[in-house]
């Protein structure tokens, strides 16, 4: 006989099927402390229990922000090309502690080649860019590296270097 789900009806994970769902969840993708404690909650675990299981799966190896942000940065970094700015934003999103996402900046390189990914990004746009007056352009630019996540002294470098616009033409 099929057990039938009452549709509201909350249900309570008990530890052993709390870490049973942890690993699934781990299973699909890495996760940080936070947002998988947050998703243990949600899918039923009392609050103490998704800390302590999270908390044992830290110990264990399988969940670690450092190796996380480190991850996240490289990925959206060099594969999306956003900035320092974004990707800060984006990792204290998640719950990863700020020293972690510094060390995770630096360690993949981030803030190094920051200039390059900006003016890679800016070049993809520039299509775009042909059309409108030059102030037009100056703010569509700036708006859009800026959304990047690029601080403003590269935004302002590169838009120098791409269009001839410097910022304060906008």
């Amino acid at each position: 006989m099929a057990v039938r789900r009452v549709p509201g009806a909350a249900r309570v994970l008990d530890p052993p099927r709390a870490h049973a769902v942890a690993l699934d969840l781990l299973s699909r993708k890495a996760w940080t402390r936070r947002d998988l404690s947050a998703r243990l909650v949600r899918r039923g675990a009392p609050a103490a229990l998704a800390a302590a299981v999270v908390a044992d799966l830290e110990v264990r190896g399988y969940v670690d922000d450092r190796v996380f942000a480190l991850a996240w940065v490289e990925s959206r970094a060099r594969g999306r090309g956003l900035g320092s700015r974004r990707l800060r934003a984006e990792l204290g999103a998640k719950g990863v502690a700020r020293p972690l996402v510094d060390e995770a900046l630096r360690d993949a390189g981030a803030l190094d080649d920051e200039e390059a990914r900006a003016r890679a990004a800016a070049l993809r746009w520039v299509g775009a860019l042909k059309r409108g007056t030059p102030a037009e352009i100056g703010r569509r630019l700036h708006g859009y590296l800026s959304r990047r996540g690029f601080p403003p002294e590269v935004v302002r470098c590169v838009m120098r270097q791409v269009s001839g616009i410097a910022i304060e033409d906008t």
